[in-house]
């Protein structure tokens, strides 16, 4: 550790209570490579940023040897004396954005490295929410190579001749939701030996073309530790996939979370991979989003006794009304045998999560922000509920050392209490409350569900909006449309007006007892749809290649190629495209804890039977609408 991390009181200070409420709001934060990174000398930091505020402070918090981390501020904060005290002490560094010159651009990046500090970067310039990452600046290169040369110029002034680039991939389980997880993960540190002779020579563009070359070497690293899907519905495909393999919450290791979420993304990349994968992807996603609109997880209803993998000849069921009531009071009583343990905790902590749902509505479009706002908000809260429990304590002990002394452990133990408690307090309340839900949509009469003109549009997953910050390529048309050449066709125009009727209409949720027999049909046919595909996958043995990220490809036996000029991963890391075995994959998913269902199950008990009604389920040929039947016996 460098001496000038010790003249940071702020810093200090600052992450200390933000660990506190990283520990509240996150179950872990888990480090991975962490050994990697140097114990001392100038490096600089380059994360992912797509969690706005949280992400400096999850770098912050579980950086490896607790080095002070110095983050850019604009140049003009600095102007006032004292505001320049507090800025240096929190870990801010000047960056003078209106100037042309360089080495003034990155003066204090340059000082704060040369006494052999860490600068901490975010080069994608923004916090945004997209299926992959859309885009790594030059700022991070410049700035390293900067100071390369100031260093090879002022060799008796640095602290170490070069400094050391670390990449950090910060990968939320999901980013917005309370006592989700994250995984902080630190690529290979790349040296700036093989970008100096370039940058230093006085070839016209060689500069630039180092900076380039090493821009892409963080992006290569960034890429391979995150999880990267090219669209939307692969990426939601993926993720409904993985909850089905692995339906617990939790049941995933942290360790493997990023590189089993990419293999299932690649695996539904390519929608020809076999003959049923295109069904299977559009079950999945039917299934995600009718999740979505019904406040249902998978993980919830997969902890009721509800039907799991049936076979696919047969009409999907749904539970009986006697069964279900039989769920509500199983889970009721483990529910009503805690609350006495959890309910004072929870009276006092209601601001907190009353806040918390407030901060998470003023960025209803923005998920990037919505777990900021709520550990904001629910921060501020309890620096005023925790002080005033210990005011209250240490006043019936009159003002006393010892009474202050037994307050303030009171109030620790108190906040350890709830953290400890409040996890398998949630997953309870989430049954209780998803089994209510299930009763209530199976015991309301059959026509109260919504018909399947008014389903379509709760069956394809709300998108988040574009972030306009973002630099994404434009296609022919839309490059002729901004340069004023031609006008938008006029169904261009209808489609445009259709999808933001569609998604005004989609912000109104019906209630949940309407799509709940949706739901757990959809569960049916998502989960028959995924066995199918893997039946498939194992049939094919080693004999089928199945596209793969290129760094997967080459650490599980498979193969790569290189990408044809202008393909979407000439853009990215070595321009190389892979392949895995379908075999492998399968095996792989397996070792690592997934579930795979199988077919040919049939119905599995008398007990899911249909409902009083005897209306039955099924789906037409690809790419039809579902189909409603009628049984009688």
């Amino acid at each position: 550790m460098s001496s000038s991390d010790d003249a940071k009181p702020l810093h200090r200070i600052i992450r200390f209570i933000a660990g506190l409420a990283v520990e509240s709001f996150f179950t872990e934060v888990r480090v991975i490579g962490g050994e990697s990174v140097p114990t001392n000398g100038p490096i600089i930091v380059t994360a992912t940023h797509h969690n706005m505020m949280l992400d400096p402070v999850i770098l912050s918090v579980g950086f490896p040897y607790k080095r002070m981390l110095n983050y850019w501020s604009k140049a003009s904060l600095f102007a006032n004396p004292v505001a320049a005290w507090i800025l240096y002490s929190s870990g801010n560094i000047p960056v003078d954005r209106k100037s042309k010159d360089r080495q003034k651009l990155f003066k204090g990046t340059i000082q704060a490295l040369s006494k052999g500090g860490a600068v901490a970067l975010f080069p994608e310039g923004t916090s945004y929410t997209e299926p992959r990452i859309m885009q790594v600046k030059d700022g991070a290169a410049w700035a390293a190579m900067e100071y390369t040369k100031w260093a090879s110029e002022n060799s008796q002034k640095a602290a170490a001749k070069d400094a050391t680039i670390v990449p950090v991939s910060i990968v939320y389980t999901n980013k917005s939701k309370y006592r989700s997880a994250v995984i902080m993960e630190f690529g290979r540190p790349i040296s700036l030996d093989p970008y100096k002779e370039q940058f230093f020579s006085t070839e016209e563009g060689a500069p630039r073309a180092a900076v380039k070359r090493l821009t892409r070497r963080i992006e290569q690293e960034l890429v391979e530790n995150t999880v990267n899907a090219p669209d939307w519905d692969t990426l939601f495909a993926a993720r409904m996939a993985r909850d089905i393999l692995w339906e617990k919450d939790g049941s995933i290791r942290l360790d493997d979370f990023v590189v089993v979420s990419q293999t299932l993304v690649d695996l539904f990349t390519e929608i020809n991979v076999t003959s049923n994968c295109k069904t299977a992807r559009r079950h999945l996603l039917e299934y995600y989003s009718l999740l979505q609109s019904s406040h249902l997880t998978n993980s919830v209803l997969s902890s009721l006794p509800l039907p799991r993998s049936l076979d696919p000849k047969h009409s999907a069921t749904i539970p009986s009304r006697l069964y279900t009531l039989l769920i509500l009071i199983r889970d009721s009583i483990p529910v009503f045998i805690q609350l006495p343990f959890i309910l004072i905790p929870l009276l006092i902590h209601a601001p907190v999560y009353f806040m918390g749902r407030v901060g998470a509505k003023l960025a209803d479009t923005e998920e990037e922000t919505q777990a900021q706002n709520k550990v904001a908000l629910g921060l501020l809260s309890l620096l005023l509920i925790y002080p005033s429990i210990f005011f209250f304590l240490w006043s019936t002990l009159w003002y006393t050392r010892v009474g202050a002394l037994v307050a303030a452990s009171v109030v620790s133990l108190f906040a350890v209490y709830h953290v400890r408690m409040i996890d398998r307090s949630y997953e309870r309340a989430k049954q209780f409350i998803a089994a209510w839900r299930v009763l209530v949509g199976v015991w309301v009469p059959r026509r109260w569900d919504l018909s399947l003109p008014a389903l379509s549009q709760y069956m394809k997953p709300k998108i988040p909006p574009p972030n306009p910050w973002i630099d994404r390529p434009l296609n022919n048309t839309e490059k002729a449309e901004a340069e004023g050449d031609v006008k938008a066709p006029a169904s261009s125009t209808e489609s445009k007006a259709h999808d933001a009727l569609a998604a005004k209409g989609r912000s109104r949720r019906p209630p949940s007892r309407r799509l709940v027999r949706h739901v757990l049909r959809a569960r049916v046919e998502a989960t028959n749809g995924l066995a199918a595909l893997f039946d498939s996958l194992a049939h094919h043995g080693r004999d089928k290649k199945v596209k793969a990220s290129a760094h997967l490809a080459k650490a599980h036996g498979g193969g790569v190629v290189k990408a044809e000029a202008g393909s979407a991963e000439a853009s990215v890391g070595e321009g190389e495209e892979g392949w895995r075995y379908a075999a492998e994959i399968v095996a792989f998913l397996k070792k690592r804890g997934a579930v795979i269902p199988t077919l040919g199950q049939g119905p599995m008990e008398d007990d899911w039977a249909l409902s009083s009604e005897n209306e039955g389920y099924t789906t037409g040929e690809d790419g039809e609408e579902p189909v409603w039947v009628s049984r009688t016996h």
